[in-house]
């Protein structure tokens, strides 16, 4: 290479450079945190009843309707939902920021989600902090079982339960698992992920589903999320084990302020049980 070619791809290599750092912000704020996409997940159980194997579970959480999120945007998140045919489907908490008032057209698009076993939901901090019995009372008029330290089977050998929100509320773990039958697999919603220690702990519970730290909303290459909520410091995203028990963490549906993302696109969630 001689020195005419080596400036001229120098200076190529900077202009993109400069173009890329230029429209990161873009990218970051307009785009990335309205990309949603379909996250698939298999859970290996050893010894699941064959009735459950091949069991498909839809994830939401974090829909976060407000100022941020609009709801078109939890529109598509329903549409991806629906296309994917679910046996079950179960949200994490923080379905509104800012107000409660954006829990009823929140809770209006929710009425389109359908699936054979049902759609169970628990609370997030969020909802707390405008008003949960609100945001309940949106969500259970439009069809949806909301769990609060309560539990039920859905289907034979399966127990779907929820912990009250771990920052806000009250959660037990025993109350959501007080009439569990001892055969029966046990999937758990926790709105904050560090509580599955005390869920891996107890022995009892297959799965937990958590989201609550949009993992990260900003995830840097070799550094990963470099801001993450109390609460969310141990999981960030994805698919854990702990001992017996699985435990997957979601990016979330929506955002919070500030209303960006970079690495760490949107997602809606299916998972699968697997023997």
């Amino acid at each position: 290479m001689n020195r005419r070619q080596f400036l001229r791809l120098s200076c190529g290599g900077l202009i993109g450079l400069s173009a890329a750092c230029a429209s990161a912000p873009i990218y970051a704020l307009l785009l990335e945190p309205f990309w949603l996409t379909l996250e698939r997940v298999r859970i290996a159980r050893k010894g699941l009843p064959s009735s459950l194997n091949g069991l498909r579970i839809a994830f939401l959480s974090d829909l976060h309707c407000g100022p941020q999120v609009s709801s078109d945007h939890i529109a598509r998140a329903i549409s991806i939902v629906q296309e994917a045919a679910p046996d079950l489907i179960l949200l994490g908490g923080d379905y509104v920021t800012g107000s409660a008032e954006y829990a009823a057209p929140c809770a209006q698009e929710l009425t389109r989600l359908r699936a054979p076993l049902g759609i169970y939901a628990c609370l997030g901090n969020h909802d707390y902090w405008t008003d949960a019995e609100v945001v309940t009372d949106a969500l259970q008029r439009a069809g949806i079982r909301v769990l609060r330290n309560e539990g039920m089977e859905v289907t034979d050998r399966l127990w779907v339960a929820a912990v009250d929100d771990v920052w806000e509320g009250r959660p037990s773990l025993e109350a959501a698992l007080r009439r569990m039958p001892t055969d029966a697999v046990a999937v758990l919603l926790a709105h904050e992920p560090d509580y599955a220690d005390q869920a891996a702990a107890d022995g009892r519970v297959a799965l937990t589903l958590s989201g609550h730290t949009h993992g990260g909303q900003v995830r840097l290459p070799l550094i990963g999320p470099p801001v993450l909520p109390y609460l969310g410091q141990r999981y960030p995203a994805g698919l854990y084990r702990l001992g017996n028990m699985a435990l997957y963490v979601t990016r979330g549906v929506g955002l919070i302020a500030p209303p960006v993302r970079f690495n760490c696109r949107p997602e809606v969630t299916l998972l699968t049980l697997t023997s």
